[in-house]
């Protein structure tokens, strides 16, 4: 199995930066990719940006791009997401997600349903 543990959330103000962390343990080596999801109240939870461990391809929602930016340190088994001009609508839970399959992984990473591990979440809230 694959624990992960989020950090980095809190509240900033709208036009602000926060770095969020998602620390792997356990099975990492059977990891093939991280995503970012996040859920906002009353939503479904949504793909926010995602990173494979061996090579760093990056995927983004087009509601982040050019805001947010998916890192990984292999070393660390930790990914990170730096989220730059917050809005208030990026207010939510946000939640790292680990896989350990790469069939079909690249023209699915969007989805919840390839993601076989998750983190309990950390919450960001951007106010105006």
């Amino acid at each position: 199995q694959v624990q992960l543990v989020e950090s980095g959330g809190g509240l900033v103000q709208a036009g602000g930066s926060l770095r969020l962390s998602c620390a792997a343990s356990g099975r990492t080596f059977s990891s093939y990719a991280v995503g970012w999801f996040r859920q906002a109240p009353g939503k479904e939870r949504e793909f926010v940006a995602a990173i494979v461990w061996s090579g760093g391809s990056t995927y983004y929602a087009d509601s982040v791009k050019g805001r947010f930016t998916v890192s990984r340190d292999n070393a660390k088994s930790t990914v990170y997401l730096q989220m730059n001009a917050l809005k208030p609508e990026d207010t939510a839970v946000y939640y790292c997600a680990s896989t350990q399959s790469f069939l079909y992984w690249s023209r699915n990473y969007y989805r919840r349903t390839q993601y076989d591990y998750w983190g309990q979440g950390t919450q960001v809230t951007v106010s105006s």
